[in-house]
């Protein structure tokens, strides 16, 4: 491909961490096709190698292409695995699973309305083969612990930063090479050979926490710019006017919560509690039971023996045009912050508040009983997701997919299966190390509890009829994929067709349900842009996401909005081919060739109907939620949750304002009404 010099100059500067829903094959286009926009011809990109489907999670065996480019590129280098990648897969192999009990996190309560919690260093055991780990902590533990609160009652928390030394968790970048007979490199502990990079070392312990999925604030939700160095305290009010609810705690520092949440800062449960969840009478105390599932990598030293570090490995699945790092992935699946633990359990009923708290890895999680059978539907059923209860259980058949920033709230009986050895897995392709996630050991005797699942979860609930949410305000948040720029997270405002050839940068058009063809035109694209959606306090909108990813394989981005939550209203499919990238003066253009096919509904689970703050958005897909602005004014931030991703920028900020400021905003330039045509 042909670039000029500025361009090549400028991608020859970049290097982002990107990944994971970005990359894909069958590019429409070759390397020598002309396509005509506003009647000049310019060149198109080349077709996406195969090779960079392997940054999406999109399993190997599915691309052939992939695993004959990436045996070509080791056969140039004339690098063979060396001694120090044969101890990294024999360490992993020697890592025994369900040797050390599940943690279950400590309570904590405010007393008079307020709380400290203290960040600080600690040294802890991730598996009892494995030698201590220095690790920035919430209050000493890996996961924090859990915060409970009353609705309606407000907390005031003082977020202390008392962190010391260096960065703990060292970070290496390792060019990717294929070996049949070996695990994929992301599934290897150990640097094989690189050295540690040191603009991570040189880190300060620099840090902010979020209340994700609180409704609050904008001056209280942890804006990813006003992050506190050591000696300082970030103090947030939360008013908990919500309903009862499995909200979570980590870090969002800007540019580094990638990094960030590896130390150990990653993930803390805050539980808020109501009545009407009170009169359901639910599993409690010993059998309510955070799990909080995350992925990690160990480091190893010259011998190949684990040093008890973590380690942040990035796979460079491409080098040109500019530097193409994996989203992290790595073999060692945690729960509550140890690997592969176990939980004894009694013959009955318990309520799990299960999280995706990891970088990129999607989940889906399915108990198997020693057989390797599933749970009958009736003994595993969904009561809750990210914001709330559910109207009824849902029945689980099939598992339950969390991407990251997902949580699921779940009754699981063992009383059938007394005596039993059960797994908690990820029933995903190439899970890590191994697919297990941790253990139930079930107690033989009979439990003689008389919990029965209620038929009837939360009245309150009122969903948003399609009627309603298509008679409310638009916004169009479209996510680019990465070959040849980065990903991009474009705010859409709709116009009239335009006159000429298509395409023009910028520029998207699409068919809906009803076979109309709509034109949308980008308006912002990076963090930095100006704000673009203001809403008005306390409406409800219809935000629609759509994914313009080629490749099927791709993991999905999970698309997470503060300080609210929202509910899907529907998920359409889209031929999303004739979305094209083209060379313009001073770099690329993007855009639609002819307007993309709606090709199927889509379906949408109990889970993403009901309250949700993170909705999965796969690659071709629209998906369309109802959002209710409920909180208190201010500004918040609407993101991509792949950690990665949204440190290179995959964010934008929003504003809430009330409707009486915003009338009175001068020229009409609030973004109030969402799109061309609104009323």
């Amino acid at each position: 491909m042909r670039l000029t010099s500025q361009l090549g100059d400028r991608l020859a500067r970049r290097g982002f961490l990107v990944g994971a829903g970005a990359v894909g094959t069958g590019a429409a286009l070759g390397a020598g096709a002309l396509l005509v926009g506003g009647g000049t011809a310019r060149a198109a990109v080349p077709p996406r190698p195969d090779l960079m489907t392997a940054a999406l999670g999109t399993p190997l065996d599915r691309i052939p292409g992939a695993v004959a480019d990436a045996k070509a590129r080791s056969a140039r280098s004339g690098k063979r695995p060396g001694p120090a990648v044969t101890r990294a897969v024999r360490a992993a192999k020697e890592l025994k699973p369900f040797r050390d009990p599940l943690p279950v996190p400590r309570v904590l309560r405010g007393r008079g309305g307020a709380l400290t919690v203290s960040m600080r260093e600690a040294r802890l055991r991730l598996h009892s083969q494995l030698p201590p780990t220095r690790l920035w902590t919430y209050e000493g533990t890996h996961v924090g612990p859990t915060i409970e609160a009353q609705r309606g009652r407000r907390l005031r928390i003082a977020w202390e930063n008392d962190l010391k030394g260096d960065f703990p968790v060292p970070a290496v970048r390792v060019p990717f090479a294929y070996d049949p007979d070996l695990p994929l490199m992301w599934d290897r502990p150990g640097r094989e050979g690189a050295p540690a990079r040191g603009d991570v070392a040189a880190l300060p312990p620099w840090t902010v926490v979020h209340l994700h999925g609180a409704v609050t604030g904008g001056g209280n939700d942890g804006w990813a710019e006003n992050a506190i160095l050591p000696g300082a305290a970030q103090l947030a009010e939360y008013p908990n006017k919500q309903s009862a609810a499995g909200l979570w705690y980590h870090d969002h520092a800007m540019h580094i919560t990638h990094l960030n949440v590896m130390t150990g800062l990653g993930s803390g449960a805050y539980l808020i509690r109501d009545e009407e969840e009170k009169r359901l009478r639910l599993p409690s105390g010993e059998r309510e039971i955070p799990l909080v599932v995350f992925d990690r990598n160990l480091d190893l030293d010259g011998d190949g023996e684990f040093t008890g570090d973590l380690l942040y490995k990035g796979i460079v699945v491409a080098d040109d045009p500019y530097t193409l790092v994996r989203p992290f992935t790595g073999p060692f699946s945690m729960v509550n912050g140890v690997i592969w633990p176990y939980l004894d359990v009694a013959a009955g009923w318990y309520r799990f508040r299960a999280l995706n708290a990891a970088n990129n890895r999607p989940y889906l999680l399915k108990i198997l009983d020693e057989d390797g059978k599933e749970l009958p539907p009736e003994a595993f059923l969904v009561i809750g997701t990210d914001a709330g209860l559910l109207p009824k259980p849902d029945p689980v058949t099939g598992g339950i997919p969390l991407t990251p920033g997902e949580r699921a709230d779940l009754l699981v009986d063992f009383s059938r299966l007394r005596g039993q050895r059960l797994r908690l897995v990820n029933a995903l392709p190439e899970p890590g190390a191994r697919a297990d996630l941790m253990q139930f050991r079930v107690e033989s005797r009979a439990d003689h509890g008389d919990f029965a699942p209620p038929k009837r979860l939360s009245p309150s609930f009122t969903p948003t009829s399609p009627a309603a949410a298509a008679a409310a305000p638009e916004r169009l948040v479209i996510v680019t994929p990465v070959y040849p720029k980065d990903p991009e997270l474009w705010e859409m405002e709709e116009v009239d067709a335009p006159k000429g050839d298509l395409p023009l940068d910028g520029i998207v058009q699409f068919e809906e349900a009803d076979g109309t063809v709509r034109t949308f035109k980008r308006v912002a694209a990076t963090f930095t842009d100006p704000v673009r959606f203001t809403v008005a306090a306390g409406s409800t909108e219809r935000w629609r996401f759509l994914s313009l990813e080629k490749s099927a394989g791709a993991y999905p981005h999970p698309m997470h909005l503060h300080s609210v939550a929202f509910q899907g209203i529907s998920r359409d499919v889209y031929d999303v081919s004739d979305f094209t990238f083209f060379e313009q003066d001073g770099g690329y253009g993007a855009g639609t060739s002819k307007p993309l096919k709606r090709l199927k509904a889509g379906e949408l689970t109990a889970a993403e109907r009901g309250r949700k703050d993170v909705i999965r958005l796969a690659p071709a897909e629209l998906v369309t939620v109802a959002v209710r602005f409920e909180a208190p004014s201010g500004r918040f931030m609407h993101h991509c949750h792949i950690y990665e991703h949204e440190d290179m920028m995959m964010m934008r900020p929003f504003v809430v304002q009330p409707k009486a400021v915003m009338d009175l905003a001068p020229h009409g330039r609030t973004g109030q009404h969402g799109g061309h045509g609104a009323p």
